[in-house]
Formats: C-alpha cells, sequence, structure tokens
C-alpha cells in the first residue's frame, strides 16, 4: 500500500496538498482551490498522454528505448484512471446531493 502511495504522489502534478488530511473541519493550510486542483490534474493527464505519445514515436523512430516508451505508457494509463475515478467520485457526490430534500 506505501508503494502504491509513493506511485500516485511520484506522478508529475499530483503531489499531496499541504493542509490535507487533517482534522475533519479544519481548514486547509494553502490558498489552492478546488477548480485549481482538477484544472491541475486534467493538465497532469493530457502531459502524461502527450510524454507517451512522443516516447512512442521516439521508440518507433529508433532513437528511444522499448522500456521508456512503456513505462510513459503506464504513467499515462495511470494518471488517466485516477482522473476518471474523480471524476466518478464527483458525479457520485452531485448526485447524493441532488436526492437530499431541500
Amino acid at each position: 500500500m506505501a508503494n502504491a502511495i509513493g506511485a500516485i504522489s511520484s506522478l508529475p502534478g499530483l503531489t499531496p496538498t499541504p493542509g490535507t488530511g487533517g482534522a475533519a473541519g479544519a481548514p486547509a493550510a494553502t490558498g489552492e482551490g478546488f477548480g485549481e486542483a482538477l484544472a491541475k490534474m486534467i493538465t497532469s493527464s493530457e502531459q502524461s498522454g502527450d510524454a507517451a505519445n512522443s516516447a512512442v514515436e521516439q521508440m518507433l523512430g529508433g532513437t528511444g528505448d522499448v522500456h521508456d516508451a512503456m513505462i510513459a505508457l503506464q504513467r499515462a494509463e495511470l494518471t488517466l484512471q485516477l482522473t476518471v475515478q474523480v471524476r466518478n467520485k464527483l458525479v457520485q457526490a452531485y448526485q447524493e446531493i441532488l436526492k437530499m430534500p431541500v
């Protein structure tokens, strides 16, 4: 489990934000907004996809290594899966809020 957390936090642009994981209801120590965090996650996902594409192009051109291309593809896949899961949780939370009586 610790390796999985280390792998996720080592993805570019997906480092843990200071002030998270504290007591419930405690204000965050940083001024970064939720929208900014989502935008950063989407940008990171796009960048890892672009890096994977360029690594594959280099491999096919004979200037890159197969291992580097595979690592870049796996990183891009994990980043995309994380982004999709966060989106799914946001949609689920929105649907739960809509079900609440007013």
